[in-house]
């Protein structure tokens, strides 16, 4: 993180999103869910909205009927931020069947030459073009293995067709193979061990309701979460509202930036509490936006936080009588 020379204090206005309460949360926060195998992603969203009796709500990233695992959703605001979910990477453990026996070593090896670039056409079931795409697997890994049944982790982009890739690695032992069941154990950041089963939510609320909000308040997650992979800017207080109008971000109100910051790249803007303020684009590099004392340091593309949450700190130039 660069850092100008001196960083401004922060000022009575906003909040630390840790400190936001259970209504600010379902106003602009994400929740991971354990979906069962079943119900499809937008039942199980579905039913996450009649719990929560919330009106915005999205998922990331669509799980098969079959597939069980890491469903985030996103509640009220940070459902802009769905597609950053779509992207990320993910990891799951599949479960995977052979047709007739292979040596264990014959096994790993083949699953080995499948790490890094591969091509995929996605299956007929898929609701996509069936066209060949490439994805990036980066890691797998054999958790168990007994006779033609193989437990296996994979690391890999969004958009890897786990079940295509069983059939392709039997293909290449010649001997065939079947995804027999798979389940996502990372989608992004968000892990399996911070998914909550449906009923866990359900009685979470139910104690809400009876003047108990811990346990519900530890499965809200800020939306700021969904932001991670990004690289950040932030901005000196007087600069928020502004940008929360739409306006771009001018070199004189960022305060912090990551030092990776390329031009052109996608950049999330931050406040000194670390809320979301909204997405643009860097209008010139890191180290280029850190030495400038005027011009534009981001085109912003997509507001997150409301106007009015910080003080106005700009005015509009008067037109000319």
């Amino acid at each position: 993180m660069l850092i100008r020379d001196k960083a401004p204090r922060t000022s009575g206005r906003g909040k630390a999103p840790e400190e936001r309460s259970i209504e600010e949360l379902l106003q602009a926060g994400v929740l991971v869910l354990d979906k069962m195998q079943g119900p499809t992603s937008h039942q199980a969203t579905a039913w996450v909205r009649d719990v929560l009796k919330v009106d915005r709500i999205g998922h990331g990233g669509t799980l098969d009927p079959n597939v069980s695992g890491v469903l985030p959703i996103a509640l009220g605001r940070a459902t802009r931020l769905t597609d950053l979910v779509l992207r990320s990477d993910k990891q799951y453990v599949c479960h995977m069947k052979l047709h007739r026996d292979r040596p264990e070593a014959k096994v790993r090896e083949v699953l080995g030459t499948f790490v890094g670039d591969i091509y995929q056409v996605p299956p007929v079931r898929a609701a996509v073009k069936r066209q060949m795409r490439v994805r990036r697997v980066r890691s797998i890994d054999i958790l168990e293995m007994g006779g033609r049944e193989v437990l296996f982790r994979v690391d890999c982009d969004a958009g890897t067709y786990i079940r295509t890739l069983c059939v392709d690695v039997g293909e290449a032992l010649g001997v065939g193979a079947n995804m027999a069941a798979l389940r996502r154990t990372r989608s992004g950041s968000m892990v399996e061990d911070q998914a909550i089963t449906l009923q866990d939510l359900t009685d979470a609320v139910v104690r809400w309701k009876e003047g108990d909000p811990t346990w519900l308040r530890s499965m809200l997650i800020p939306m700021e979460v969904l932001l991670e992979p990004l690289p950040h800017i932030i901005l000196k207080d007087s600069a928020v509202d502004a940008v929360c109008h739409g306006a771009d971000l001018a070199c004189p109100g960022v305060v912090e930036l990551d030092e990776s910051i390329a031009k052109g790249a996608t950049v999330a803007m931050m406040t000194l509490k670390g809320e979301a303020i909204g997405l643009g684009i860097a209008a010139a590099a890191a180290v280029d936006l850190l030495k400038a004392t005027d011009g534009l340091a981001v085109r912003t593309q997509r507001v997150l936080m409301p106007p009015g949450t910080y003080a106005k700190g700009w005015t509009l130039r008067q037109r000319p009588a």
